[in-house]
């Protein structure tokens, strides 16, 4: 019992030691309890670095122990974890709609006429009613940013929406 007081498992030689002696068999443990999945040999890697760090609180007799302990708490851990990747693996991202197959292709053909529409449209008309409607600027944002007058943007806004309503005669 004396020798022990004086050896420490910080000394390089008593750490080599413990880890030849115990890694494989708990390896082997987990191995045997968890399967290959879970990756046992790092977890026995783990359980020695917490080890390793904890050292000086640690008695030499005790070090089995804490190892096997420690493994077996990261394995659960990790089984823990898959469980809630499984979880989330399986539910489904919702890949439907109420909508009819018509009024999807509708809405797509309405989606492309106004595209093209919006093409149509000047720059001036094109910026100023995209900054109006898209971004929800006010006139008077618009014509400060555009270093124009207010009634210089509500003209091209006017314009934009009576190009917009010839081309599309569903606005």
């Amino acid at each position: 019992m004396g020798k022990q007081l004086h050896e420490n498992i910080c000394e390089e030689r008593m750490f080599s030691s413990i880890f030849n002696k115990h890694s494989k068999d708990l390896h082997n443990f987990l191995y045997y309890k968890f399967g290959e999945l879970l990756n046992p040999k790092d977890k026995v890697q783990e359980a020695f670095v917490k080890l390793w760090e904890n050292c000086k609180k640690i008695s030499p007799d005790k070090a089995k122990s804490f190892v096997f302990t420690t493994a077996n708490n990261l394995m659960l851990n990790e089984v823990a974890h898959q469980k809630v990747v499984l979880k989330h693996q399986q539910t489904k991202p919702k890949m439907y709609t109420n909508e009819s197959p018509e009024f999807l292709m509708r809405e797509n053909e309405y989606m492309d006429k106004l595209q093209n529409a919006l093409a149509n449209l000047t720059d001036a008309q094109r910026t100023a009613f995209m900054m109006n409607r898209v971004e929800g600027k006010r006139f008077k944002e618009i014509a400060e940013l555009l270093d124009i007058s207010t009634k210089a943007v509500e003209k091209r806004i006017y314009g934009a929406l009576e190009k917009l309503r010839k081309e599309i005669k569903e606005l």
